[in-house]
């Protein structure tokens, strides 16, 4: 990806080094009021936000990694990268509520090392990167980029943009009211059966990682793409590392389908994918799609 002396954003909190408390206020909270997409018919109204917390990966817990040293070139060129790819889903999701004539309210992205204290709870480095409705924060620890290259064979910096795209993803939800809706759901349903609408939630937020990588396959910087060549399979081979099955086999050796909250690996493919091909909201109904695989969807 092309990003060196472009624009970064300035809702870029960097907390690495510190105590993982808050050094600042949190964002309001927020919504459209409306639902762009047809999830509506599905869901019921209501809904306490401060339970709902999004990680990346699936139910296990990830082996420990080193975080990095933030007085390093390697945590300043990183730091840089993730505040620019920050700006461009800035420009991307405001001026796509824009055409629907909705407001959107930027997160914030919080970059820490070890712990964080969000407004959903303390997680450690462990957790991997997250989203959190209750103060509309992504929060990152760099280190998980050289977990997903190393570990998983995912190299190259489009993974972690992908990363992010996804996490963003889940504030365009908020956004929407669909992480409300499902948080309601979640009292109301038995563990295994939330862990099917949580998978949904996760495909659409790959969904929308896929509808931004469209949008910046389209711009320049510079006079030159701004995606090189490789990036959107850097993304897939994300994709492809994080999914249930994948980090089931690798740590406990089996694959339990029923205690998947996040899809498939072939199955974040695919939703990434279409929204690829799409672009738009039209296309990311998870929710009342029948069939998750997309096996046969065009």
């Amino acid at each position: 990806m092309r990003w060196r002396g472009d624009r970064q954003s300035s809702n870029v909190e960097d907390r690495s080094g510190s105590s993982g408390r808050p050094t600042g206020k949190m964002a309001a909270g927020g919504g459209i009021g409306i639902f762009l997409i047809a999830i509506i018919v599905f869901f019921i109204s209501g809904g306490d936000l401060s339970t709902v917390t999004d990680t990346l990966g699936g139910g296990i817990t990830p082996a420990a990694y080193e975080t990095k040293d933030v007085s390093s070139k390697e945590y300043t060129d990183q730091k840089e990268f993730a505040a620019v790819v920050f700006a461009h889903l800035e420009d991307y999701w405001n001026d796509e509520f824009e055409q629907l004539n909705e407001s959107y309210q930027n997160p914030k992205l919080v970059l820490f090392t070890d712990s964080v204290h969000s407004a959903c709870g303390q997680a450690s480095s462990q957790v991997g990167p997250f989203y959190c409705p209750a103060d509309q924060n992504v929060y990152l620890d760099l280190s998980f980029a050289d977990e997903l290259s190393n570990k998983y064979g995912a190299t190259g910096d489009y993974a972690m943009a992908y990363v992010i795209a996804h996490e963003v993803g889940h504030h365009v939800q908020n956004e929407l009211g669909i992480s409300a809706q499902l948080d309601k759901i979640r009292q109301h349903v038995s563990e295994s059966e939330y862990n099917q609408y949580s998978v949904r939630l996760e495909l659409q937020a790959d969904y929308l990682a896929g509808c931004f990588s469209k949008y910046l396959a389209g711009e320049t910087y510079q006079g030159q793409p701004i995606l090189e060549e490789g990036d959107i399979e850097e993304a897939i081979a994300a994709a492809n590392a994080i999914g249930d099955d994948t980090l089931q086999k690798e740590y406990q050796g089996y694959v339990v389908p029923d205690s998947f909250t996040h899809g498939s690996s072939q199955q974040r493919i695919n939703w990434f994918k279409r929204g690829l091909k799409y672009g738009d909201l039209n296309h990311g109904d998870t929710f009342n799609e029948k069939n998750l695989d997309l096996a046969t969807a065009a």
